[in-house]
């Protein structure tokens, strides 16, 4: 597949065609986001990461964020993955959706579970807990946020699916394009060996 490198639209819709473990090997298996998806799941999740650093249990910056949202956006929030209070809800996730954004990745807690689990807007955190949030702030918006073990800065490429979540610069998307494309066709043919009945093995001699 030819993929203008210049060009992050059609980088984001090819990554949304892959999965967040083909890419994982592809980046030597760097630490991701421990996170799990709490949306019904149709497809894999890819934008532009709009971040935010909020302290523990508390939302102020997200609202004021939502206002930053454009359309492809991930909205990634590094909560600290404190899950005493719920940072978002079915409420926060329809202006999100209604903005466009891509998706919402949470390092912490979330809550209307039921209503989310139903929708199929990408959202993922560390957990749900029904305990609503403080207002106060501070918090910061488009800065280097931590999610788990993992560095995502603002413009990053964030992927997400059943698998979890990875991110990576803008920089790195083509390349690493390539070398997943080169892992997915390795895979199908090993797949179509199995299913022949001829695969010898990842570790066989050759």
């Amino acid at each position: 597949m030819n993929v203008n490198a210049s060009s992050p639209t059609l980088l984001v819709e090819a990554f949304a065609r892959t999965s967040t473990s083909i890419i994982s090997d592809c980046l030597d298996r760097l630490p991701g986001a421990r996170l799990r998806p709490f949306h019904r799941i149709e497809g894999t999740m890819a934008g532009l990461a709009l971040t935010v650093k909020v302290p523990a249990g508390d939302n102020r910056a997200i609202h004021q964020a939502l206002e930053f949202l454009v359309p492809g956006q991930v909205l990634v929030v590094d909560g600290g993955g404190d899950l005493s209070r719920a940072l978002m809800g079915d409420i926060m996730a329809a202006i999100a959706e209604k903005r466009g954004a891509a998706g919402v990745v949470v390092d912490g807690a979330i809550r209307d579970l039921a209503t989310i689990s139903k929708g199929s807007f990408p959202i993922f955190a560390r957990g749900g807990y029904h305990r609503g949030p403080y207002k106060n702030g501070p918090g910061e918006i488009n800065v280097p946020v931590s999610i788990g073990d993992m560095i995502v800065s603002p413009g990053d490429l964030v992927v997400g699916d059943h698998d979890g979540i990875v991110a990576f610069p803008i920089a790195q998307a083509a390349e690493l394009l390539d070398r997943c494309l080169a892992t997915e066709r390795k895979e199908a043919e090993m797949l179509a060996q199995i299913a022949a009945g001829t695969y010898r093995g990842a570790y066989a001699a050759h």
